[in-house]
């Protein structure tokens, strides 16, 4: 299943690309930019973790401490729902080959349920700031992608169909740890 799983990766990861090509004029995303990792939910299916702890597996053993340490942090100050992600080391993903979905479209502007969604970083004047006028809460976006970018929506999409992906159940990923 993770084989089948790797492969859908590499073509969702296409599909990525030409959404940031077509939208590269809002996104300010670039290295060393960690606010959607800062504070989040996470949302992971078991799939995902499984491919999330194949990638901690390759990982050297300092960094597997520090990333152990940080979901024990999580663990003992009971946070379940908004929390910095348990992968960022020094303002980088210590997973960045393996992140999830979720981590793969942070950043995006899409349209879900005829309502164009934002990221979260658009408050804090980055991407799509340009085109949102937060005093009316309007976005002023005549391209949104229209793809549902929801992790839910991806993974019963055509493409995770044509890879026959078991994803299985959906939760934050720091409850995979519990």
């Amino acid at each position: 299943m993770l084989d089948r799983y790797k492969q859908f990766l590499i073509e969702f990861d296409k599909v990525l690309s030409e959404y940031y090509s077509s939208q590269k004029d809002y996104i300010c995303c670039k290295k060393g930019c960690t606010e959607c990792c800062e504070i989040g939910d996470y949302p992971f299916s078991r799939l995902e973790a499984e491919y999330i702890m194949q990638g901690y597996t390759k990982l050297s053993v300092n960094l597997q401490k520090q990333v152990k340490q940080n979901i024990k942090n999580l663990i003992n100050a009971k946070q379940t729902s908004s929390y910095r992600c348990p992968f960022l080391i020094n303002s980088e993903c210590s997973l960045y080959d393996y992140r999830g979905i979720v981590c793969r479209t942070f950043g995006f502007a899409y349209v879900d349920d005829g309502i164009i969604k934002l990221p979260e970083c658009v408050n804090s004047g980055l991407n799509y700031s340009r085109v949102y006028d937060k005093n009316k809460k309007e976005v002023l976006l005549t391209n949104p992608i229209r793809d549902n970018l929801r992790i839910d929506s991806i993974l019963r999409s055509p493409l995770a169909e044509k890879y026959e992906l078991e994803c299985g159940e959906i939760r934050p990923l720091i409850k995979w740890f519990l």
